[in-house]
């Protein structure tokens, strides 16, 4: 959705944390191995694929799905945790495609899934979904709770509402309106009790899961490995503080409480190392433990980003967090969430980071 953070200079303080962050890398406190390739071996079991924001109407972005090998991956199971694409046709393109590359494949929409702005038939955003839905049961893609040798994998609906955001505001500097910044305002087409402007729509979206709780309990009993998965941010600490960000009111239009709820619902309050999140949305690739679940973002995200971001993403996505009943080793490479391991996150200070200053002309 926003973009990823350039970081060409930094104040004084910014080389102080830069040099900390490097010099853990390079005692091994923070892992940064090389990144290997999802190749099958043989003996492997159940391999479970994460990815998020492929935005296929970009022709980069479908190239690389084509690009997927149809045997590597062909007794793999891939989460696609949202954005697929604006346009329903490239939505069933893509989609078609990761099917016949994968043998299992789960889907929860995002938000440009369920822009109207370009579609030949006339129907808001709803009536958009349960088409999508409707073609994901036929290209046999999975959208409720299932359980594949053991592990318990549930996609959770979800939409973001501004309340979500409880850090200080950035002040004194001219940010753009919601309106402006966000396109959701105007490419969704809501019927009129639902809005981006109150809690309605992140509370429409998390009761379609209430049709799954039933199914969700006997995973829960059965399960001792559970991944859930949403398009939308569960917690705000998953996002950088508004300083770092080009766009300091990013926070009010990425996350959801009634998701975390019902996260913690499933997973358990304390949680264990056998609980894992997946999301999307924000494009910041992320992997840490929060209050004892494990949170993980892999966005393919826009093909400027993957230019600017560390170790691109072409070579090392679809991001395996799953393999023969352990969950996967932190190999991603994932600037922000290192960063916050060793760093503490301070969201009363409101002193725009140096590249945010520059952008909006301070410095």
């Amino acid at each position: 959705m926003i973009s990823c953070l350039s970081l060409s200079s930094y104040s004084f303080c910014e080389k102080i944390a830069l040099k900390k962050y490097r010099r853990c890398v390079k005692r091994g406190c923070i892992k940064r191995p090389q990144v290997v390739s999802g190749a099958k071996k043989d003996g492997f079991g159940l391999r479970v694929f994460v990815l998020s924001d492929l935005h296929t109407d970009y022709p980069e972005n479908m190239a690389w799905v084509r690009s997927l090998s149809t045997k590597r991956h062909d007794k793999d199971v891939l989460l696609v945790a949202g954005d697929v694409a604006e346009m329903y046709d490239n939505f069933i393109l893509t989609m078609s495609l990761l099917k016949e590359r994968f043998e299992y494949v789960f889907f929860v929409p995002g938000n440009h899934d369920l822009w109207c702005r370009w579609e030949t038939e006339d129907f808001d955003s709803l009536e958009k979904l349960n088409k999508l839905l409707d073609a994901c049961k036929q290209l046999g893609v999975e959208t409720n709770p299932a359980v594949i040798d053991g592990l318990g994998i549930i996609p959770l609906f979800s939409w973001y509402h501004e309340s979500f955001d409880r850090e200080d505001d950035i002040v004194g500097v001219r940010i753009p309106s919601l309106d402006m910044a966000c396109k959701d305002f105007h490419a969704c087409k809501w019927p009129g009790n639902l809005s981006n402007r109150d809690t309605s729509l992140a509370l429409y979206f998390d009761s379609i899961n209430e049709k799954n709780q039933n199914t969700v309990k006997r995973i829960q009993s059965t399960c001792s490995q559970i991944i859930t998965f949403s398009h939308f941010v569960p917690r705000q600490e998953l996002c950088p503080e508004k300083r770092m960000l080009f766009y300091p009111n990013l926070p009010k239009i990425i996350g959801s409480d009634w998701l975390e709820d019902r996260i913690r619902s499933i997973h358990g309050v304390e949680s264990s190392s056998f609980a894992c999140h997946v999301f999307g949305h924000t494009h910041f690739c992320w992997d840490a433990v929060v209050d004892g679940i494990r949170y993980v973002q892999a966005p393919l995200a826009y093909p400027r980003e993957r230019k600017r971001r560390m170790n691109g993403g072409e070579t090392w996505l679809p991001f395996c967090i799953y393999l023969d009943g352990e969950f996967g080793a932190k190999v991603m490479p994932c600037y922000w969430s290192d960063y916050y391991a060793i760093n503490p996150r301070t969201p009363s200070n409101t002193k725009l980071a140096p590249w945010v200053a520059r952008f909006y002309n301070l410095i």
